[in-house]
């Protein structure tokens, strides 16, 4: 007897439990296997036989009947008309006793689905309709969002999946920011298990290496075949609006992605000078560590979705998928900080690459400010997503920086830098250009115009008295943007055909003022 065939008779000797159900479908599939595998998808997962008796006879499906009946359960499992969102799950034919099974392996998902409309969940060895008991919907949805997929445990992995130069380079790192960090004294896998990277299954009782050990020490093959999706795309996207002017395509371990991200930070984006009190502070480095750090620790590594950073004029967004717990833009006074890979993050802050929960954004924001005149946003959804805006100074810019305080920082605008090269040409040719000084700028009349409602450019345009969208217009909404007096209506759009401009608040108040 094959170990599959001994496996697969335990299986049927225990009998219709939690995660086991039968179903005879001798010649048709039962109308509410549909049901059973929904109620699995919403509990812990399980196994369908189809073949089989409920009392546990082996019946098997007629030949004639087997591609018709995998056909139907593959169509309909798929339609999100019958389940939603729609599975994509194996029906793997089995023999036993000469008679052959279908044998379908439902996994626990990440989400709620509902049969037919109905919400379905697990409770011994039935399917129970919970659908209109509001209490065990809420208790369904909480242990979903509960439920954390780093801590899945894949017992094939072991040590030498891991870069073990990395791991004693972390424990250096922790000991060296705390000296008595307990690391310090730990072999690797005592390290592993204190930082809940090596764990073991209570289900299965077996032990291994978890998807956040792979993802946060792995070696490249072994990641990349435990998560073969996992990448970040890094994008420079300022000249070649329809390709990229530079790409990193990042698809290493999180610790060496986070270096190789603020590495390209470095490359492409200003750091000016700042003081704060007497102290220089890297407003860029603190920005863009919050970012780099929120875009590796709280995304969703079963998801597919691949996460980016886009570096383009005037702003940096990035997109990472996420199971989120609310949706729209995060207020920073007043969001409640929900850990999405909490042993992630753990691992994370005991580097220095994380600030604790809530206190990093909260940083991000202040300085956002400091850096560009403008806020950042953090918008969570499915895809969650930070806009951050970024100065741009030309190289013949004037290098005087901003030296501020703290006190004076919370309503500092910064000036606009304007390149000697612009100031010293002459004025555009046409009479579109229309004076840049005078008793009313180009920068006064879009404050003005932009007043009373959103604009598109060429509307603008129309608006001030230009006949069309000319190089002096296109430079001055530029510089508005960086400076946080306008924004877009399609912030992670920049270039749709659709786009229009408001005022910011501090673009209100200083046409207010003028």
């Amino acid at each position: 007897m094959s170990p599959s065939e001994q496996k697969l008779r335990e299986l049927i000797r225990q009998g219709e439990g939690i995660s086991t159900e039968f179903k005879a479908c001798r010649n048709q599939l039962s109308r509410d296997v549909f049901e059973t595998a929904c109620a699995f998808l919403n509990r812990h997962g399980g196994t369908i036989l189809l073949g089989v008796e409920d009392s546990g006879q082996v019946g098997g499906i007629e030949p004639d009947a087997m591609t018709r009946i995998k056909k139907d359960f593959v169509t309909a499992i798929n339609n999100p008309q019958k389940l939603n969102p729609p599975a994509y799950l194996a029906v793997d034919e089995v023999k036993l006793d000469g008679k052959v099974l279908l044998h379908i392996y439902v996994p626990e998902s990440s989400q709620v689905h509902r049969c037919n409309g109905r919400i379905y969940d697990r409770n011994e060895d039935g399917d129970l309709d919970v659908t209109d008991n509001t209490v065990l919907v809420a208790q369904l949805y909480l242990r979903k969002q509960t439920t954390y997929s780093e801590n899945r445990v894949f017992p094939h992995l072991g040590l030498d999946d891991l870069d073990r130069d990395l791991i004693a380079k972390c424990r250096k790192t922790a000991w060296l920011r705390w000296e008595e960090h307990p690391w310090k004294d730990m072999d690797d896998l005592e390290l592993l298990k204190s930082a809940q990277l090596y764990q073991t299954n209570p289900e299965t009782g077996m032990s291994g290496i978890t998807l956040a050990g792979i993802l946060l020490l792995g070696k490249q093959l072994p990641l990349l075949n435990t998560v073969p999706h996992h990448r970040t795309d890094l994008i420079l996207r300022k000249v070649n609006l329809d390709r990229y002017d530079d790409r990193d395509f990042v698809d290493v371990n999180l610790v060496e992605s986070y270096d190789r991200i603020m590495a390209f930070v470095h490359k492409h984006l200003p750091d000016p000078f700042y003081l704060e009190g007497t102290t220089r502070i890297s407003l860029r480095d603190t920005i863009f560590r919050e970012v780099a750090s929120n875009l590796l620790i709280h995304r969703e590594y079963t998801n597919a979705f691949p996460a980016k950073l886009i570096i383009e004029y005037g702003q940096v967004r990035t997109e990472n998928s996420c199971r989120p717990h609310g949706f729209g833009r995060l207020d920073p006074e007043n969001f409640t900080p929900f850990p999405k890979n909490p042993v992630i993050a753990k691992f994370f802050r005991q580097i220095g690459r994380a600030e604790e929960l809530g206190s990093g954004m909260r940083k991000m924001m202040k300085y956002s400010r400091a850096y560009s005149g403008a806020e950042s946003e953090l918008i969570e959804g499915d895809v969650f997503r930070i806009i951050v805006k970024v100065p741009e100074f030309s190289k013949n810019a004037d290098p005087a920086p901003p030296q501020v305080g703290e006190q004076v920082e919370e309503s500092y605008t910064p000036k606009v830098i304007v390149s000697r090269s612009d100031t010293n040409s002459g004025p555009e040719s046409g009479p579109e250009s229309g004076p840049e000084s005078g008793p009313e700028s180009i920068h006064d009349r879009v404050l003005r115009v932009l007043q009373a409602s959103e604009m598109s450019k060429s509307e603008i345009a129309q608006a001030i008295g230009h006949a069309s969208i000319s190089g002096k217009l296109n430079q001055r909404i530029r510089e508005m943007l960086n400076n946080g007096l306008l924004e877009y209506t399609i912030p992670d759009k920049p270039n749709s055909r659709l786009q229009k401009y408001r005022l910011t608040a501090a673009g209100r108040r200083l046409a207010e003022k003028g």
